[in-house]
């Protein structure tokens, strides 16, 4: 029912238009509320504290159904020729904040369904969960769980505010003003205001979605490329640290988050050697235009956003495939970015040091340190646990794309650009997705899933333990 009211702005805006996709919005908002009443009407009375699997069941089912019930818009606009298949890949692409599109000829496609597009991403960014973990103890069930179960990153036991329904408001408060931020900024830098608003929904939910083919390139303007630097950058970064820091109008939480300085740390030197390359290889003249490019393209890359200014795919082999690999690092825990996060690749690094020093002192009794701290040895193991299954997944889902047909790179690139709910692959996939079979795009709608819900909340429901009373 809450996400067919959300499809209010898309009527809005194809009344503005006069695009032709008011009836469409309309029909369908009024099925899915109508549905949703049949489902809920006969429980409402029905009050239970929920438990921690629960949660795992319901937030799988939250994202599972909502990026069905997505895909309906897409099929039946009149604008728009798709098949079901498609429709449900490209709704669960804007849900997981993936950005991978089937979709050409943006530039005359609906108003509508442009910005349904673009809404898509920002709910699914921190929008819908956050609403969700807010509502619900008012419905007398706990949020807690949910919490937990959604929240990306390795520690998920630490609440901003005491409540969770407040910490839950203060997350959609920060969003929803680095979202307005973003946008104000698009439109002094000289986007038109539906574009500057379309934007900062994904920008802010790093998810690489625009209202144009050539994306952020159909611009080629400067200005609006630092803006989205910036909030690319800001969207990355946790957002308990934003919290801290516009509580106490400080910036030292920032300063003294070891990850945050290793996420900056990351950006700069990444940026560095995506400049140098781009210039030493004659790909742009100037140092200039070679960091105008390469910085956008590396921060974009790096958080998993996917916007893209030039065609990425065909530079010099290394940096395309560096790129890819840096987007695996990601954005930081408790970001709306995918990847495995910076905090983890941070624990991994300190681990292995932490392994070839206990080598030279076998006597010692050696700890991982992260700002002064011990970490306790299941943060660690449960880090391990990740990466390990993280590697396995790469492996066995790139293995099935290419039975399927797909070449080496076109199947590795695709498992990275859905794991990591990036967007942009290489080979067949760098301009879109359009081209690979039906099989291909149902493999990789569920590596999206199995990306947004950071593979053990998915997976879990898949083991026999999850299902015995």
């Amino acid at each position: 029912m809450l996400f067919s009211i959300t499809l209010l702005p898309s009527i809005i805006v194809a009344y503005l238009y006069h695009d032709g996709g008011l009836t469409t919005f309309i029909t369908v908002m009024m099925v899915l509320f109508s549905l949703g009443l049949l489902l809920w009407y006969p429980v409402h009375n029905y009050v239970q504290e929920l438990k921690v699997r629960d949660g795992f069941f319901i937030v799988v089912m939250f994202w599972t159904i909502l990026g069905f019930m997505g895909a309906i818009p897409f099929y039946l606009g009149p604008s728009i020729v798709i098949s079901p298949t498609d429709a449900i890949f490209e709704s669960f692409s804007g849900l997981t904040t993936t950005g991978a599109t089937v979709l050409t000829g943006l530039d005359h496609l609906p108003h509508s369904f442009l910005w349904y597009r673009q809404q898509l991403q920002w709910m699914g960014g921190l929008g819908i969960i956050v609403l969700a973990v807010a509502i619900l103890p008012m419905l007398g069930i706990g949020g807690m769980q949910l919490y937990k179960a959604e929240t990306p990153g390795p520690v998920k036991d630490a609440k901003l505010a005491p409540r969770i329904s407040e910490t839950a408001k203060a997350l959609w408060y920060i969003y929803l003003g680095l979202t307005l931020a973003c946008a104000l900024g698009y439109r002094w830098a000289g986007m038109p205001w539906f574009d500057a608003l379309a934007h900062s929904l994904s920008t802010v939910a790093i998810g690489g979605f625009s209202t144009h083919d050539a994306s952020l390139g159909y611009f080629n303007n400067p200005q609006v490329e630092a803006i989205a630097i910036l909030f690319m950058y800001l969207a990355g970064i946790n957002f308990a640290l934003h919290f801290t820091a516009w509580r106490h109008l400080s910036l030292s939480p920032y300063r003294l988050d070891p990850e945050a300085r290793t996420y900056t740390l990351l950006l700069l030197g990444a940026t560095f050697v995506v400049t140098a390359y781009l210039y030493f290889n004659q790909v742009y003249p100037t140092w200039g235009e070679a960091l105008r490019f390469g910085a956008f393209q590396t921060v974009s890359i790096a958080t998993t956003t996917g916007f893209a200014t030039a065609d990425f795919a065909h530079w010099p082999a290394f940096v395309p495939m560096f790129l890819i690999m840096l987007s695996f690092i990601g954005a930081s825990a408790g970001s709306t970015g995918g990847g495995m996060k910076v905090i983890r690749v941070l624990l991994i690094w300190k681990q292995g040091v932490r392994e070839i020093r206990q080598l030279l002192h076998p006597n010692a009794i050696l700890t991982v340190r992260l700002n002064g701290k011990a970490v306790p040895p299941r943060v660690i193991n449960a880090v391990w646990g990740f990466f390990s299954l993280y590697v396995i997944s790469v492996g066995t889902l790139t293995l099935i794309l290419m039975a399927l047909g797909l070449d080496q790179v076109t199947a590795f690139s695709a498992v990275a650009a859905m794991l990591n709910n990036l967007g942009p692959g290489l080979g067949q996939v760098a301009a879109n997705f359009q081209q690979v079979s039906d099989p291909v795009k149902w493999v990789l709608t569920f590596t999206m899933l199995l990306g947004r819900l950071e593979i053990f909340t998915l997976l879990v429901l898949f083991t026999p333990a999850f299902w015995r009373r």
